[in-house]
């Protein structure tokens, strides 16, 4: 390793691991990525920062770690992509071996509560400004504009799901932006292909190995192996697979223990599939937590690492930019409605609601750094909670 890629790895490396260890909020933590990697160390345009967030909605897995993953490639190809990848999972691993430790022994004290409660409005404000910057560049147009609008419509009231949608957008773009022939018959085998999908009746999760029995590190294996595989969506569909299985199906964790284990993940920063963890822990102890954690990420890590060459060299022919053109807008369109789904939890009383407006002022207007008002809100959570307590 040359001494060029050894500084930049380290650089890639702290950043990601600062923002792994500190950002909350599921999807928000995108607002903290464009804020920390796009605006601020101008690794990325915002051009190709939104290119980068419709490839990763588009796939199954986890969302951000895709995304980190997709940052780190572009500051040093393949291996700082790996180390991004790495460097943002690691600390939720960690935090969440040490809450769930401590959530056995303990519970969840009321300063942590107090915490999660300040930090809700502050990520929710993350996400605002991030999508006022975004949405800025990504819709340039009536054409950007409608889609924009209609993926949102799409995601608010119909089952389609943000990958379906993205898919429809994108071959919507090259209707609109490329030619009519190809543009119809793209739509046409994208919505043919979603019906069928819709219409199987078939689970790639529910295999004979893992349908039933006590769990064992293989088990775990091939049951999270095929979560971060075939579930779209990111991190909460894959929440609700992992509900449908060890719950329902093999009875590996009661309601409670799941329902438990979710709320140390609202505790926990960085992705929130590493819940994972979570039950890998409850059922196989820190060797299963491992197991858990590693199958859920690695078909991330696989699908990021191999399209990532793939998506540098056709990105500029005609027909991928008007794919491009047409994904872009409609990301932001989904992103939307998560953030008018977030509202209520994250901003659920009038306090919270002054935290969000002046912090999504500050992040706006004074360009304010995302870690340090999460410090801000985490402080005044805790705060709140000494003074009721």
């Amino acid at each position: 390793m040359t001494d060029a890629l050894a500084s930049t790895s380290r650089e890639i490396a702290g950043t990601f691991l600062k923002i792994g260890a500190t950002a909350y909020g599921g999807p928000a933590i995108m607002g903290v990525m464009q804020a920390e990697i796009q605006e601020r160390r101008q690794w990325i345009s915002k051009p190709r920062f939104l290119e980068g967030l419709g490839l990763v909605n588009v796939l199954p897995g986890a969302t951000m770690v895709q995304l980190a993953m997709f940052l780190g490639y572009q500051r040093a190809g393949w291996w700082g992509g790996m180390v991004a990848g790495v460097c943002f999972t690691a600390p939720a691993f960690v935090v969440m071996l040490v809450l769930a430790a401590a959530y056995a022994a303990f519970g969840v004290s009321p300063l942590l509560r107090g915490a999660l409660y300040g930090l809700g409005p502050v990520v929710l404000a993350i996400f605002v400004s991030a999508q006022f910057r975004l949405g800025k560049t990504a819709v340039r147009s009536w054409a950007h504009a409608l889609i924009a609008a209609t993926a949102a419509m799409a995601a608010l009231l119909t089952p389609l799901g943000a990958a379906a949608t993205l898919m429809v957008a994108g071959a919507t773009g090259v209707l609109l932006f490329h030619s009519r022939r190809a543009g119809v018959a793209a739509v046409s085998v994208v919505v043919l292909a979603i019906t069928l999908v819709r219409l199987v009746p078939w689970s790639a999760l529910a295999t004979p190995s893992i349908a039933s029995g006590q769990p064992t590190l293989g088990g775990v294996a091939a049951l999270f192996t095929a979560f971060g595989t075939f579930a779209f969506g990111g991190g909460l569909s894959m929440i609700a697979l992992i509900q449908e299985h060890v719950v329902d199906r093999l009875h590996w964790l009661t309601p409670r223990e799941f329902v438990d284990g979710l709320a140390l993940g609202q505790l926990m920063p960085g992705p929130i599939m590493m819940v994972a963890a979570y039950v890998g822990y409850k059922t196989l102890g820190v060797a299963g937590a491992v197991v858990a954690a590693a199958a859920s990420f690695v078909p991330s890590f696989v699908m990021m690492l191999v399209l990532l060459p793939v998506f540098e060299r056709v990105r500029n022919l005609a027909w991928a930019r008007a794919v491009i053109q047409g994904v872009v807008p409609a990301v932001i369109g989904v992103m939307a409605v998560t953030l008018v789904r977030m509202a209520p939890y994250a901003a659920p009383d009038g306090p919270a609601v002054v935290v969000f407006v002046l912090t999504a002022a500050g992040l706006v207007v004074w360009r304010l750094a995302p870690l340090k008002v999460m410090g801000g809100g985490t402080v005044f959570g805790i705060l709140r909670a000494a003074v009721r307590a």
